[in-house]
């Protein structure tokens, strides 16, 4: 039977723990070859391993070198394959305790076995120290993490200023959580940590901003982070209408410089009183206009109708209509910690999506 079944294959370099894998359809059956584990067979290394949904979510059967080194096999009920599928609304993963941030920049962020590969994205919540000193400033503002260890990474916020207080002992109510899915839109908004003001102005953000030269942004800078000159309304010159940059430079996935000569401009800070954070909105760039989207760009070596790009991945759809957001919702598997090997592994997959299943 084949009217409705789907099979997928592809390759995959492994982030060295989850590491997710996109396709138009969520499998029922993955089989999985990691052609560097099989090249050298060395104590520990997985070469193959196989989920079916019958199994469960987040089970596997698998092949693992053993001390001699022979070929054994194995079975876990947790770190293995689990599927996903992303909706309009942003999905988290389990909260964790948050036992301490310190007063830095980067901010040092200790949870335990956190389980977070670098370029994860995490929001925080309740980061009271006492009731009246803590970090709540930081609280649900998308951060992409830098791992430095099994316990600890690094956030790019400023937290050595006066405003924050460091949080130790693990505080009650303090915790993060992983956002599993964090780019359902794109460009999307972007919260923005830092900003250099002059003859153009150049923009750091906590997570991916996924624009790309010439798209249009705008900006949402609530007073007290003080380069309110940079939001959109209003704009002297034309009268109703909004003062937008276009981005010139694409600096790196957190960092762009836009067109704007902000050198008169009020500079910007990000050391927030405590007393002033509830119901602060964050200061934010966000996009507008009709340049990002649309399978741009197509090339050569293009398909016919390449989808856009999302945080460097191409999306699951066909070409979009060009405008300031498109929808990036999406589906697929997710190789999770026990098999997903060493980083930068090469994991050849094929990923099946049955139309008859008899449990």
């Amino acid at each position: 039977m084949a009217e409705y079944s789907r099979i997928a294959k592809g390759t995959i370099s492994s982030l060295g723990g989850a590491t997710p894998v996109v396709l138009p359809f969520q499998p029922d059956a993955v089989q999985l070859f990691n052609y560097t584990a099989a090249t050298t067979p060395t104590n520990g290394f997985i070469p193959e391993a196989y989920w079916d949904a019958n199994m469960g979510q987040g089970a596997a059967q698998y092949q693992v070198f053993d001390a001699t080194p022979a070929l054994i096999t194995a079975t876990t009920a947790t770190g293995g394959i689990t599927t996903f599928n992303s909706g309009l609304a942003l999905q988290y993963g389990a909260a964790q305790q948050v036992v301490s941030i310190t007063k830095a920049s980067p901010a040092v962020v200790t949870v335990t076995a956190h389980g977070l590969v670098t370029g994860d994205v995490v929001v925080f919540s309740g980061l009271y120290q006492s009731a009246t000193t803590g970090m709540p400033q930081i609280s649900n503002i998308p951060f992409v993490v830098t791992v430095t260890g099994a316990n600890t990474f690094t956030i790019p916020w400023n937290t050595n200023q006066s405003g924050y207080t460091a949080l130790s002992a693990s505080p009650t109510g303090a915790v993060m959580m992983k956002v599993l899915n964090p780019f359902l839109f794109a460009p999307g908004v972007s919260y923005i940590t830092s900003v250099t003001t002059g003859s153009s102005t150049t923009i750091v953000t906590t997570a991916p901003h996924n624009l790309v030269t010439g798209q249009e942004v705008a900006f949402r800078i609530p007073t007290l982070f003080g380069t309110t000159q940079l939001n959109s309304l209003p704009n002297t010159n034309i009268p109703g209408s909004p003062i937008y940059g276009v981005v010139t430079v694409v600096n790196s996935s957190t960092s762009v410089t836009v067109n704007i000569n902000s050198s008169a401009f009020t500079a910007f800070t990000t050391n927030i009183p405590f007393a002033s954070t509830v119901g602060l909105t964050p200061a934010q760039m966000v996009a507008v206009g009709d340049y990002n989207t649309g399978g741009w760009p197509i090339t050569a070596t293009s398909g016919l109708y390449p989808s856009p790009l999302v945080n460097g991945v191409r999306t699951i759809g066909g070409p979009a209509i060009q405008g300031a957001f498109m929808n990036n919702s999406f589906q697929g598997f997710v190789i999770e910690a026990t098999i997903a090997g060493a980083s930068s592994d090469t994991i050849y997959y094929r990923a099946y999506l049955s139309d008859f299943s008899n449990p």
